[in-house]
């Protein structure tokens, strides 16, 4: 007879986990709160227009075929590589900046700015890149039963990796480039995990490699929602059931092991093992009232930014902007210093801006663009009122206007605004934290949120902020983790 596993929560790193799972022989359910899979890997429909929610490209694309090729399929969607990767709009200049993976093109681009631009970061991604190969098996890829293990196999990495555990992100590019403008482009990597290059350990300059070396960024033709709607398909082949608006409140235990959830209906759900794609501190203190995982233990750690998001349907072409565009101000340090703590939005804001209209017209009707914005901003320990969302909005509209050359307010066809609450209400994020906790030395490795819970021996997690980190190829990495560690403890069916 087949086991069931139960898995709460449709993310990425949940549907990973009930593909392999589902392929091992396991009956599995996935229980999940809102009316679509996906987490925050959705879309929005408005008006003949359609976003991606929440990431709209990806790196390491190879853990994606991984990923399909371990349940014997080939990847069942289209990818199609950024070149350039994005572009740069600094505000003391008035033209954008190019981002190419091409060195050369790179130097022509910031041609008397950085001189021999593509000689130095030669340097800076060689020694990135060898960081990554000694330690992506050793590290990034493997599980860990504690943290003397995990110390252990750290030191294994070649000494000459070292100083990456002692400095920071910014104090890395500061010493390899000249400008600010070049060490802001090698250093805005950091805000990719919610956090900043003031902030982030210099070992993950080699994401720096992964972007220009060593597989670029990619997107999803047809839009990033496509691959939850492919995992699905294959998922349902598999016999794998979705039940949606349901959401887990309370867990059933007895003699060290779970088992059933309880969710919002009151039901209550059986099951062999339990995976959480929940965020895997909050569920420990939320639902299981942990301790060492109570609101005031969670509100000493170091979370990633909010997300403040706002979708446009735009009347018109704006020829300037590309499929992705950051649009960063003048006092990169000075913002840096303050936007994780401030209690007031920001009134000269830094954002991305994505409009996958450029390169899938299908997203927007003819003759007009999509505008997907996402600014960082601090989470809700410290800014709790957004009733200033709507201002915040129009800032960073007039800001985009101006900078585009485009009168962009008065061709909005349609407009939706996530705030910070609204994020933690849709995804139960703690305290609206993006990315969930942030990659500092002391919470990655062995010190993040164990995969496998300490107390009860059939629960495990799988996501953003369990083993290894944050991102899609990290949360795909994640479910492989969780995978080996079900089936070790409790075999194939």
């Amino acid at each position: 007879m087949s086991k069931k596993a139960l898995i709460i929560g449709s993310g990425l790193g949940g549907l990973s986990t009930a593909l392999r799972l589902s392929d091992k022989g396991y009956k599995v359910t996935i229980l999940e709160k809102h009316t679509t899979p996906g987490g925050r890997l959705n879309r929005l429909e408005m008006d003949g227009f359609t976003f991606d929610v929440g990431p709209s490209f990806m790196s390491m694309t190879y853990e994606l075929d991984e990923l399909f090729a371990s349940v014997g399929m080939k990847s069942p969607v289209e990818l199609e590589e950024l070149e350039p990767l994005y572009q740069v709009f600094f505000r003391q200049h008035e033209r954008p900046f190019r981002i190419f993976k091409d060195l050369k093109l790179l130097e022509k681009e910031f041609a008397g700015i950085e001189p021999n631009l593509a000689e130095k970061a030669e340097k800076y991604l060689q020694r990135a890149g060898q960081f990554w190969h000694d330690t992506e098996d050793k590290v990034v890829k493997t599980n860990f039963d504690n943290k003397l293990e995990y110390i252990l196999k750290l030191t294994r990495v070649p000494l000459k990796h070292l100083p990456y555990l002692f400095r920071t992100m910014w104090t890395e590019v500061e010493k390899t480039f000249d400008s600010e403008e070049v060490k802001v482009i090698f250093s805005l990597v950091a805000f990719f995990l919610g956090s900043t290059p003031f902030q982030t350990p210099a070992i993950y300059s080699l994401l720096n490699y992964t972007e220009m070396r060593h597989n670029g960024y990619w997107k999803v033709k047809g839009g990033m929602y496509r691959l939850v709607v492919e995992m699905m398909k294959i998922l349902e082949a598999k016999g794998v059931e979705i039940k949606y608006q349901t959401e887990v409140t309370g867990v059933r235990n007895s003699n060290g092991s779970v088992v059933s959830v309880v969710d919002n209906h009151g039901n209550t759900w059986d099951a062999d093992i339990f995976i959480s794609n929940s965020d895997a501190a909050a569920f420990r203190g939320g639902i299981l009232k942990r301790p060492a995982f109570r609101e005031e233990k969670l509100d000493k750690m170091h979370w990633t930014l909010a997300p403040f998001t706002f979708y446009l349907g735009v009347k018109g072409n704006i020829p300037v902007l590309e499929h992705h565009n950051y649009f960063l101000g003048d006092n990169f340090r000075g913002y840096a210093d303050t936007i994780f703590t401030s209690e007031i939005a920001p009134q000269k804001p830094y954002y991305y801006v994505n409009v996958s209209s450029k390169s899938d017209p299908s997203c927007a009707p003819e003759g007009c663009e999509n505008i997907f914005v996402l600014c960082p901003v601090p989470d809700l320990r410290y800014k709790k009122d957004w009733s200033d969302r709507e201002e915040l909005a129009d800032n960073i509209i007039s800001d985009l206007s101006e900078r585009t050359g485009f009168d962009i307010r008065s061709n909005i066809i349609c407009k939706k605004i996530m705030d910070p609450v609204d994020w933690q209400n849709a995804f139960n994020l703690y305290k609206g934290s993006g990315l969930g906790l942030a990659h500092d030395m002391d919470q990655v490795g062995a010190f993040r949120p164990k995969n496998k819970d300490e107390e009860f021996n059939n629960l495990y997690y799988v996501g953003a902020s369990t083993t290894p980190g944050t991102g899609l190829p990290m949360v795909i990495i994640s479910s492989r983790l969780v995978t080996e560690r079900i089936l070790e403890d409790h075999g194939t069916v």
